[in-house]
């Protein structure tokens, strides 16, 4: 039977990885920062680790099989050496990657997809057999309006292309699939949500789920800039997100590729905002 590590497991998406994997009586272990706060599914063995420091991964890696892989930095420094750590222990990994990635463009259009691009480029270069999982904007990013829209009940921010927006538990539902059924090495799928929304379209979504008009602002990119650098976002991580608002191109690209691999279709924005409610009034 093999045995599964989850990086990023007590992320948005990570964490529903292990729950799946866990639901499914699979061996799982789970690596995250820190193992005392990370309140995991009772038989999922919960390990330290930290993918900036190598040498901290081989004990979570060893009887390992497969690796689930969220890259939580803005650069690819130290990616070679963990995926030579992984590369001993492991046979096959599932990269979590952007639908923005262009494979035939010399340069991405920003940061972010540009980072995503340079670690498909390692994942490949590996010796491990490789899944990448393109996902659209996932929706849990909207957490980040909670308190704006708590208090002010609109969303400030500058305006990004619109985005078939996709339910985490839906990634997490094909990386499942993907982890334990062979047939996907070698496979880049691109993952979307079943319709394209704009910003103010969310916040709109978001409103009718608690029962109050929201409205979003667009805000000018400097301003944006300087009140995330206020509220002590790293310089490096508002650079790489507001990169993004200029130079993202307009996609609408929806796929099926949820349905043909879970058998279940992409779930909708609406159903995201209504689950997670609470969180916003």
């Amino acid at each position: 039977m093999s045995e599964f590590l989850v990086t990023g497991a007590t992320g948005n998406v990570g964490r529903r990885v292990v729950q799946l994997l866990a639901a499914r009586g699979s061996t799982v272990r789970a690596l995250t920062r820190n193992p005392d706060a990370a309140e995991l599914p009772e038989g999922v063995e919960v390990t330290g680790g930290d993918l900036s420091d190598p040498d901290t991964l081989e004990g979570a890696l060893t009887g390992t099989d497969t690796v689930f892989l969220v890259w939580p930095f803005l650069t690819t420094g130290g990616a070679p050496a963990v995926l030579e750590t992984m590369a001993r222990h492991a046979r096959r990994i599932v990269y979590l990657s952007s639908s923005g990635v262009n494979e035939h463009a010399e340069r991405q259009t920003d940061p972010i997809h540009q980072l995503h691009a340079d670690m498909e480029r390692l994942i490949e270069k590996s010796g491990l057999a490789w899944t990448v999982l393109r996902s659209d904007t996932i929706a849990s990013n909207a957490r980040g309006w909670a308190e704006q829209i708590r208090t002010t009940n609109v969303v400030r921010g500058p305006d990004i292309a619109p985005a078939a927006v996709i339910h985490e538990g839906d990634i997490a539902a094909v990386s499942v699939r993907t982890l334990t059924d062979d047939g996907h090495a070698g496979a880049k799928h691109v993952l979307t949500g079943p319709q394209v929304l704009s910003r103010g379209e969310q916040v709109h979504t978001i409103g009718e789920a608690i029962g109050r008009p929201l409205r979003f602002e667009k805000v000018p990119v400097q301003l944006a800039r300087e009140q995330m650098l206020a509220d002590g976002r790293p310089a490096a991580l508002v650079e790489a997100l507001l990169a993004g608002a200029a130079t993202r191109p307009e996609s609408h690209l929806v796929t099926s590729t949820v349905e043909e691999i879970t058998g279940a279709p992409a779930r909708t924005f609406r159903s995201w905002a209504e689950e997670h409610a609470d969180a916003f009034r």
